[in-house]
């Protein structure tokens, strides 16, 4: 009886990489479609624009007004994830706004009218609006349809009644717009690039520079390299773990292409007034978020509640409480 192994089947694993190769990219392609629909679409208004739509002042622009969503969406993906939705965000959203314009302009409430503490102030009063809503899905087990479509029109309702059915509250101190209109500031020290150019004589002479923002510049460049270094890091554990990886090639030219557009985004702010201070919050608040959801119990938790509450509450995971929390959060 022979005690020697066979081979092992190398045709097998050849057949297998096309496959692998086929699977991965068809995967990518669902997942990142919107993205590369989205694209498609920036690149038409680019074209039809006459490159308008690019213009680091437009970029900024898109990013100071649209801010707001960003940020309610990330509450949003808790609420979701766990099997709920939230139809007063729009409204709870306009009433804080109201509330906050009403306490620093209207009210002059003192010390109250500071525009951190009305910040604190907004940020407690939307938890507790979470909370009383969090708690009729979580503990009275009625539908979050129900309950967050009858927030929405009293929300909307008393933010009506705040702004005196309608009209704007202003202005507002600049301590408070600079959190949504300011830009940091360049603590590094502006570097300005000077072209040579062709005088009428034919004499090459410095022509006129671009300055950059360089602290916005050295930030891209940090957030850059960490996205290439955790995904990386990420393949490799998969990898060490036994778990199907993307092929390298693909992985590769992903890495590539996002890395790509950040820089190109990094360029276009540093040469216009550098970094907007919302993007600079909402690159705080995604990091948190990925991190939460990733990396701790509770996002786990989050998880296995949506996917299938009886059983997460058979598990021993307190789901009244959690869908709580997660209401509070989207508050």
């Amino acid at each position: 009886m022979s005690t020697e192994s066979a081979p092992a089947p190398q045709g097998n694993i050849a057949e297998e990489r096309p496959r692998i190769a086929v699977s991965a990219l068809t995967t990518n392609l669902r997942e990142y479609g919107l993205i590369i629909a989205l694209i498609v679409i920036m690149l038409f208004f680019q074209f039809t624009t006459s490159g308008t739509l690019f213009k680091p002042v437009n970029l900024s622009n898109l990013v100071q007004q649209n801010s707001f969503i960003i940020v309610m969406a990330l509450g949003m993906l808790l609420v979701i994830v766990s099997g709920y939705i939230d139809l007063s965000v729009g409204s709870v959203a306009g009433f804080i706004g109201a509330l906050a314009a009403n306490m620093m302009v209207i009210w002059q409430l003192g010390p109250l009218s500071n525009p951190l503490v009305v910040s604190i102030v907004c940020l407690i009063v939307g938890g507790l609006i979470g909370a009383a809503q969090g708690y009729w899905i979580a503990y009275h087990r009625i539908p979050s349809f129900i309950v967050t479509l009858a927030g929405m029109l009293i929300f909307r309702g008393i933010c009506q009644a705040l702004l005196g059915g309608g009209s704007s509250v202003g202005p507002l101190p600049d301590g408070f717009k600079a959190l949504s209109s300011g830009f940091i500031p360049d603590v590094i020290g502006p570097l300005t690039l000077i072209a040579p150019t062709v005088n009428a004589a034919g004499k090459t002479i410095l022509g006129s520079g671009l300055t950059l923002h360089m602290t916005t510049v050295v930030l891209g460049l940090i957030a850059v390299l960490a996205y290439a270094y955790f995904g990386v890091r990420t393949r490799r554990k998969r990898e060490r773990h036994g778990y199907e990886a993307e092929p390298f090639p693909l992985f590769v030219i992903k890495t590539l292409v996002a890395s790509a557009l950040a820089l190109f985004l990094v360029y276009e702010f540093a040469s216009y007034r550098g970094l907007p201070v919302v993007l600079l919050v909402m690159g705080v608040l995604i990091s948190l978020f990925v991190f939460v959801t990733k990396r701790m119990t509770i996002g786990r938790r989050i998880y296995a509640m949506g996917g299938n509450p009886k059983a997460a509450q058979l598990s021993g995971i307190n789901t009244e409480r959690l869908t709580l929390l997660v209401f509070i959060n989207m508050g």
